[in-house]
């Protein structure tokens, strides 16, 4: 098929996606994967796993994110299936949600909120309320991609000094390298920003867990595969640290300890919950679909 015909896909997309772009698609049907026809050739989700067994006729995943753990690439490909993802267009949503959580749990933002509204402040001032300081601080990043570095960018602007550790031996002038190890046991605050793999799940381990100094802070806004969840929480119910985390292990299951505790500020995965960066990952799902009908190279394919 020559760059100038066009094939129009039949789509299934596994919930209405935010944006105009969305609107763009034609013959588009909304329903979960469980109830999707069997002659679908496009399949926008959320990084879902997909029985491909069900779709003879499928050509393109359009991964509605960044992360696509749960979806077979490899698998995909045996079938010529392509798939993509929406790079890029979430890091500063992601790196500003993980600089949240950093300010919320060093300076006690949710506790403090908390106190005030069960009317529990007395005095003119909060006396005792004490957190910890983020400027002048110490950042460990594990993970140092495009959002990692988004987030080593912010933190030069508190003042804090950035160390950092990733797979490539190349050298960045946006922090100093360590090895994971070593990072733990260094770093006042360290935050997650590796994809979920077979290298990187379980991660963060009750022993790397451990390397972390007393009065440490740890924050994930990746996957939460990449911490031992349950000897994190063991860690934080003993409150020797704090942590802030937007993505579970099990989720939308949250491990029922962390719920009372005052040393965790806890969101529902909303790294890349902006109107701005949702509208700007449905257009690059679009675009890819419209290019696969158009028989033009995918902008974001996952190889």
């Amino acid at each position: 098929m020559s760059a100038c015909e066009t094939h129009r896909l039949k789509v299934l997309a596994t919930r209405r996606y935010p944006g105009r772009a969305f609107d763009e698609l034609r013959d588009v049907e909304i329903a979960p994967l469980a109830e999707a026809p069997d002659d679908v050739e496009a399949l926008i989700v959320a990084n879902e796993a997909v029985p491909l067994d069900r779709f003879p006729a499928l050509r393109l995943v359009a991964n509605f994110g960044v992360g696509y753990d749960r979806i077979d690439v490899a698998a995909c490909a045996a079938r010529g299936v392509a798939v993509t993802n929406t790079p890029g267009v979430l890091d500063a949503a992601t790196a500003d949600l993980a600089f949240a959580l950093i300010l919320a749990v060093r300076r006690r933002i949710v506790e403090g909120d908390d106190v005030v509204r069960a009317r529990g402040w007395r005095g003119s001032w909060a006396e005792g309320f004490l957190g910890r300081e983020v400027s002048g601080s110490t950042l460990g990043i594990i993970g140092l991609g495009r959002i990692g570095s988004a987030v080593a960018r912010r933190a030069h602007g508190f003042d804090m000094r950035v160390l950092y550790t990733r797979r490539t031996d190349a050298e960045s002038e946006l922090g100093e390298r360590r090895d994971l190890d070593d990072l733990l046991a260094e770093a006042d605050v360290v935050t997650i920003h590796v994809p979920r793999t077979n290298q990187t799940e379980g991660l963060l381990d009750a022993q790397r867990l451990a390397r972390l100094r007393d009065g440490a802070a740890l924050v994930n806004t990746a996957r939460g595969e990449i911490v031992d969840e349950q000897a994190l929480v063991r860690e934080l119910v003993s409150g020797r640290i704090s942590a802030g985390i937007d993505v579970f292990a099990h989720e939308p299951d949250v491990p029922a300890p962390l719920l009372g505790l005052g040393n965790v500020v806890l969101t529902p995965h909303i790294g890349s919950a902006t109107i701005e960066t949702r509208a700007a990952m449905t257009r690059v799902v679009v675009d890819n679909i419209v290019a696969a009908e158009r028989g033009e190279p995918l902008l974001t394919a996952v190889t």
